[in-house]
């Protein structure tokens, strides 16, 4: 069964895009536009404090008539965050992620934020573990003589 850490070790950076909460609509879309990302945690002091997506700027953005360049990301960001650590596992992601329609999860441990994972790297990581369940079942129905 395949956790948090696995996707973690297996992610090409371990970098995680922040803007501060004075931080304008405008500054944290830019930022995810540049990293191809889609979401950017908000941070008060060094600490994380909620999460601005993609789809927050659609829903509380134009949507409702604000001005990415006038808006303060405090004004619009969810600051109820569904976190996981790195023994969740991704089965348990897939669950919260459906629950609360979201698509990403700050990993944290100890007040400590370790990274992101997204919907891509959770899909992507239940897949292959199901490819090598299917290979586990095709290889052993192949060895026990068992014809179609």
């Amino acid at each position: 069964m395949t956790t948090v850490r696995s996707l973690l070790e297996a992610k090409p950076s371990d970098k995680s895009y922040s803007v501060a909460s004075t931080d304008t609509v405008l500054q944290a879309v830019k930022i995810m536009a540049e990293a191809r990302i889609g979401a950017v945690l908000v941070t008060e002091d060094g600490k994380v404090v909620g999460i601005y997506t993609e789809r927050d700027y659609l829903r509380k953005g134009e949507n409702e008539g604000r001005v990415a360049k006038d808006t303060k990301i405090r004004e619009v960001m969810v600051s109820r965050m569904i976190t996981v650590t790195t023994d969740t596992s991704v089965e348990q992601c897939m669950a919260l992620m459906k629950q609360y329609n979201i698509r990403h999860l700050p990993v944290v441990e100890k007040d400590h934020l370790l990274g992101v994972v997204s919907m891509r790297d959770v899909m992507s990581a239940v897949l292959e573990d199901r490819e090598f369940e299917i290979r586990g079942l095709e290889n052993y129905i192949m060895g026990s003589g068992f014809q179609s």
